[in-house]
C-alpha cells in the first residue's frame, strides 16, 4: 500500500496486466488505458488510488497528470482515500428505496457503528451510499467490493455483515433464491401462445 513516504509502482504481476491493457490500443492512443490502469492501481493499493499512483500511471501512459486526476475524480468507482477491506456500497435510488434500502442502511449503521462515508475503527468496513448500480429489478441491493447482494431483507443484510466480520464469504446474487432476475413464480410472458 502507498503511504506518504513511499512511491507507487506496479508489482510485477500488476505491471504485466497493465502492459496487456496498454497493448490493446494503437500507438499514440495508450492514454485510452487510463481507466483499467486506475482500477489495477486501486486493487494493488488496498482499495484506493493515491496521488503517487496517478502520477505513475500518467508517466506510464505519457499523459499529463491532471488528465489522470480528472478521470479518477470524475468516476465514483475510484476511491481517492483509504477504504475498509469491505467497501459496502448501498444503492439509494428510487427502486431500492421503495423496496427497503432505508432498512438496510439502518442495519449497516447499527451493525458497523459508523455513518455513511465512514470506516470502522478496525478498518474492516467502509459504508457509502451510491447511485443506481443497475440491478433495479432485484432491489434493494448492495455492492460489497465486486459482489452484488440483491433482494435483501434487513435480516439478510445483518447476516452478510456478520459473515464478513467472521472471515466467511457470503454467496452473492439474489438472496431470495431466484435465478438472476427471473420472476419468483416462473415465466410470466410467452406462455400464453402469443398474441392473436
Amino acid at each position: 500500500m502507498t503511504t506518504p513516504e513511499t512511491k507507487f509502482k506496479f508489482t510485477p504481476d500488476y505491471l504485466e496486466r497493465a502492459k496487456a491493457h496498454i497493448a490493446k490500443y494503437p500507438d499514440g492512443r495508450q492514454a485510452s488505458a487510463v481507466m483499467p490502469l486506475l482500477d489495477l492501481a486501486q486493487r494493488q493499493n488496498g482499495g484506493w488510488i493515491s496521488r503517487e499512483a496517478m502520477a505513475y500511471i500518467a508517466e506510464m501512459l505519457e499523459m499529463a497528470e491532471i488528465r489522470v486526476y480528472e478521470v479518477a475524480t470524475f468516476y465514483t468507482m475510484y476511491n481517492l482515500e483509504p477504504v475498509g477491506k469491505y467497501l459496502v456500497q448501498l444503492c439509494r435510488t428510487t427502486p431500492c428505496w421503495l423496496r427497503g434500502a432505508n432498512d438496510l442502511l439502518s442495519v449497516c449503521k447499527e451493525e458497523l457503528g459508523v455513518g455513511t462515508g465512514e470506516t470502522t475503527e478496525d478498518g474492516l468496513f467502509t459504508l457509502i451510499e451510491v447511485e443506481c448500480l443497475g440491478a433495479c429489478v432485484n432491489a434493494p441491493m448492495v455492492q460489497i467490493n465486486d459482489d452484488y447482494f440483491e433482494d435483501l431483507t434487513a435480516a439478510q443484510m445483518r447476516e452478510i455483515l456478520s459473515m464478513l466480520r467472521r472471515g466467511e464469504k457470503p454467496s452473492p446474487g439474489p438472496q431470495n433464491g431466484r435465478q438472476s432476475s427471473a420472476p419468483g413464480t416462473g415465466m410470466t410472458t410467452l406462455l400464453d401462445g402469443g398474441a392473436g
